[in-house]
């Protein structure tokens, strides 16, 4: 396989300025041609998927015997998560529902999780975040110029649904990830769950405590809480058939309102994934999702490149959504086009966890089964 010069795969969509990804002979990256090795380990929407989705719930009914919640949803209002709370309550479990406010939720993703927590009858936990403690390090995150700068919220999403498990005695957290449309890796994006890196970075660039924001570290993420807590991430929808449209129209049958653009939900991801991604660092994030879907069969080749032929962004709007931004934020705009503007810097130019990663290698396969 070779990787010189630009190029774009002849079957999917990516292309070669997303690190890692490299092309055969004829033109085909290695997304596709590792695709039906993974989708064999990872997606079953057949009959093994419906066996494998019933004794998944039939365990976490019995670890939830006796107890007031037999697993934990993380609900942030989008479709996924979203159209997941429909099924627990069809499948008769008693989900805890933790949404974790971060500061940036729109109003639309507040009234969609309103929506589907009454629709449901579940009893709802919002764990917010301390405002200006979040506000210090994205702040610090920006001024570090690495490609993740959603670390700040994805770390504390997934430490907080740690958390809540452990305080309740719950084995089983829910995840709306699913391989029909998030299959294709972000090979840019340094893992947000390396919280060595995240503290090196708030430390260069923070300047307040990191209060009211929860951490977690990797010895604790990939080994203690599912080796010895018993705590699983689980993903029912890999185990049945998973359209995203028509998840959708289930949801908008129930009140539940679509976002106009993927990852709507949240303000700061927006402007992340459609201006600074493909901006400051040439990464179009398009192209994964839109792989995926390929991969996953509900969307052709053709079709997909006519949507990368749209515009990232309405360049008067953004301008708005900018200034927004950078006041909730406290910084200027032209601090913030200063940054935009600045060389990218890689996660590795700071301490992280890559040592450790290293010594975990040999039991890869160990963990992974853990994890779940």
């Amino acid at each position: 396989m070779t990787s010189l010069g630009y190029q774009i795969c002849k079957t999917c969509v990516m292309d070669s300025t997303m690190p890692g990804t490299v092309f055969d002979e004829d033109g085909v990256c290695n997304n596709c041609t590792e695709f039906p090795v993974k989708a064999a380990q990872h997606w079953k929407p057949d009959a093994e998927g419906a066996r494998r989705l019933d004794a998944m719930l039939a365990r976490i009914k019995a670890q939830g015997e006796g107890k007031e919640y037999d697993c934990l949803l993380g609900l942030s209002g989008g479709v996924d998560s979203s159209f997941l709370a429909f099924k627990l309550r069809e499948w008769g479990l008693r989900p805890m529902v933790l949404h974790v406010d971060g500061g940036w939720n729109t109003e639309l993703a507040v009234a969609n999780v309103r929506r589907i927590v009454e629709a449901n009858q579940y009893d709802l936990v919002t764990e917010v975040v301390n405002w200006e403690t979040m506000k210090d390090l994205q702040r610090a995150y920006l001024r570090a110029g690495v490609t993740n700068q959603d670390v700040p919220q994805d770390h504390v999403f997934i430490a907080s649904l740690f958390h809540y498990a452990r305080r309740h005695g719950i084995k089983s957290i829910i995840s709306g990830h699913n391989f029909a449309t998030e299959s294709t890796p972000m090979r840019w994006q340094h893992p947000a769950m390396d919280v060595i890196n995240l503290k090196a970075i708030h430390a260069r660039y923070g300047e307040k405590p990191l209060r009211g924001y929860r951490t977690i570290g990797g010895f604790e993420y990939f080994l203690f809480s599912p080796a010895f807590r018993r705590i699983k991430f689980c993903h029912p929808l890999n185990l049945m058939p998973y359209d995203k449209e028509e998840a959708i129209r289930f949801l908008e049958g129930h009140g539940w309102r679509k976002y106009p653009r993927k990852h709507g939900e949240s303000i700061f991801t927006r402007i992340f994934q459609d201006y600074i991604l493909p901006v400051k660092f040439g990464i179009d994030k398009r192209r994964a999702h839109l792989t995926s879907l390929i991969h996953g069969g509900s969307m052709s080749r053709d079709q997909a490149l006519a949507l990368l032929q749209e515009p990232h962004y309405d360049p008067v709007g953004i301008r708005r959504e900018i200034e927004f931004f950078c006041r909730k934020l406290g910084i200027e705009v032209s601090e913030f086009d200063k940054l935009i503007a600045e060389p990218q810097r890689s996660h590795k130019d700071y301490p992280n966890w890559d040592r450790y990663i290293k010594l975990m290698e040999p039991f890869k396969s160990a963990i992974i089964k853990l994890r779940g």
